[in-house]
C-alpha cells in the first residue's frame, strides 16, 4: 500500500496589483491566500501520514519570488521531515533551474533535474515506489522529454511520472512540453502526477492520469474548489480523493429579483450573501437580473454596490462583491456580445491590438494584471452598460 499527495501550481506570491481598492485586511487575506492553501495541505499530509507528497511545478512566480516565499516552504518541509515525509518535486515554467532558488530545502526534499532521472523510495509498507520526472531548465520549456521517460515494463513496485506540460486536447494558450494520452499511457505507469493547468482534471482512470489544478485561484477564470489530491492503493489499483484547501474561492453567480428600489436590492444581495456565507471566504461577480421593465439609474446601481462592500473587512468569512452587474431581464435577447461572432471573440490578434497602447506604456502596465486572464465576454458586457449609460446621459 501506498498514500500520497499529489499537488501542484502553488504560485506563490502571485500578484494581486488591480485589487489595491480592497480593504487592507482582505487585501491581505488574498495575499495570503497560497500560503495558507499550502499550510492545509500540509496539516493534510501529517494527518493522513502520507509517504510522500507529490509538487508538479510552478511553486513560485518567478518574476515575483520572494525571500518570503523560500522561507515558508522550508519551513513546511522540515515540518514534514520530523515525520519523516518525503517531497519530491519538478520545477515549471514560471520557477525553472535558472532562475536559481538560493534556498537550500532540508534533506527530504528531492528536486528532479533538467534531464529525466529517477528515484526510487520504500513506502512505511515497504513498498517499493519509483518517481520519474524533469525540471524546466528555462522558462519557456518546449522540447518533449517524454521518450526519456522510462517504460516500467518487466519491473516490480509502483511507477509515478511527474510532468509539467500541456495536453493535446486542452485549449491552453502557452503549450509547454505538450503531450498525448498514448505518450503516457506507453509508460506503462500506475500514475501521472501533472501540473501546469490550473483547472482540475482526471484524463484517465486505466491508468490514473490527473491534473491536480492550482491550490488556490487568483482571479475569476479559477473559480471554485482548489486543493490537491489524496492517493491511496496499490499496484492493482489507486484511489484518488479531491480535498479542497482553498482559503479563498472566486465564485460567479445570478440573482434574480422583482425589486426595483435600491433598498430592495440591497436587502436581496445581503440575503444572497448571508447564504453563501457559510461556504467560507469568497470573491463574487454577481449578475442580478431583475424582473421588471423599470429603469434603475446608475447612480442607484452604483450606491447599492458601495452599500453591500461595507462591512465585509469585519467578516471573518467575507463576501465580497467584487464586480456587481444589475440589469433587466429582458434585456438580455438583445445584448451586443450577441452580435459578435465566436471567432471575432476568439481572435487574439484583434484582441491584442486593442490593449497594446494601454499595456505598452509603463506608467499604466504596472498596475495591470495580465490581460490574457480577462474574459472578453465580460468585457464587452461591460462595454455596453457603459454606452447605454452614457445614452441615458447618466
Amino acid at each position: 500500500m501506498v498514500k500520497f499527495i499529489h499537488c501542484a501550481d502553488l504560485h506563490l506570491d502571485s500578484p494581486f496589483k488591480s485589487r489595491s481598492y480592497l480593504s487592507r485586511s482582505i487585501l491581505e487575506d488574498m495575499q495570503k491566500s497560497a500560503y495558507e492553501s499550502f499550510k492545509k495541505i500540509v496539516d493534510l499530509a501529517l494527518k493522513e501520514e502520507i509517504d510522500f507528497m507529490i509538487i508538479s511545478g510552478d511553486l513560485f512566480d518567478q518574476e515575483n519570488r520572494t525571500l518570503r516565499a523560500e522561507v515558508f516552504l522550508k519551513e513546511q518541509f522540515e515540518r514534514l521531515e520530523r515525520e519523516q515525509i518525503f517531497v519530491y518535486l519538478c520545477h515549471g515554467n514560471h520557477d525553472p533551474l535558472s532562475a536559481r532558488i538560493g534556498t537550500v530545502w532540508p534533506d527530504n526534499v528531492s528536486v528532479f533535474a533538467e534531464n529525466v532521472e529517477t528515484y526510487q523510495t520504500i513506502t512505511k509498507n515497504g513498498e517499493e515506489i519509483y518517481l520519474h520526472g524533469f525540471s524546466y531548465q528555462n522558462d519557456a520549456s518546449y522540447e518533449n522529454k517524454l521518450d526519456a521517460y522510462p517504460s516500467s515494463q518487466g519491473q516490480k513496485g509502483i511507477h509515478i511520472g511527474i510532468l509539467h506540460g500541456t495536453y493535446s486536447k486542452t485549449n491552453a494558450k502557452d503549450r509547454y512540453t505538450e503531450f498525448r494520452l498514448e505518450d503516457l499511457n506507453n509508460k506503462l505507469y500506475h500514475y501521472w502526477a501533472l501540473g501546469h493547468i490550473h483547472e482540475r482534471q482526471q484524463l484517465s482512470d486505466m491508468p490514473q492520469i490527473h491534473y491536480a489544478g492550482n491550490i488556490q485561484g487568483r482571479h475569476f477564470k479559477e473559480l471554485g474548489e482548489k486543493g490537491c489530491l489524496l492517493v491511496e492503493g496499490d499496484d492493482l489499483k489507486l484511489n484518488t480523493q479531491f480535498v479542497p484547501t482553498q482559503f479563498i474561492r472566486f465564485e460567479k453567480a445570478t440573482l434574480e429579483t422583482d425589486k426595483t428600489t435600491k433598498q430592495g436590492l440591497f436587502d436581496d444581495i445581503q440575503a444572497f450573501k448571508a447564504q453563501v456565507r457559510p461556504q467560507g471566504k469568497a470573491i463574487y461577480q454577481l449578475k442580478v437580473e431583475v424582473n421588471s421593465d423599470q429603469n434603475i439609474s446608475d447612480h442607484d446601481k452604483l450606491q447599492v454596490h458601495e452599500m453591500i462592500s461595507d462591512y465585509e473587512e469585519n467578516e471573518h468569512n467575507f463576501v465580497f462583491i467584487e464586480d456587481l452587474v444589475i440589469s433587466n431581464k429582458f434585456e438580455e435577447s438583445n445584448t451586443l456580445v450577441k452580435e459578435f461572432s465566436t471567432e471575432l471573440i476568439e481572435d487574439t490578434t484583434v484582441y491584442d491590438q486593442a490593449m497594446n497602447d494601454l499595456y505598452l506604456n509603463p506608467k499604466a502596465s504596472k498596475y495591470l494584471e495580465n490581460y490574457n486572464d480577462f474574459d472578453r465576454k465580460e468585457l464587452i458586457e461591460r462595454a455596453e452598460a457603459l454606452l447605454k449609460s452614457d445614452m441615458r446621459g447618466e
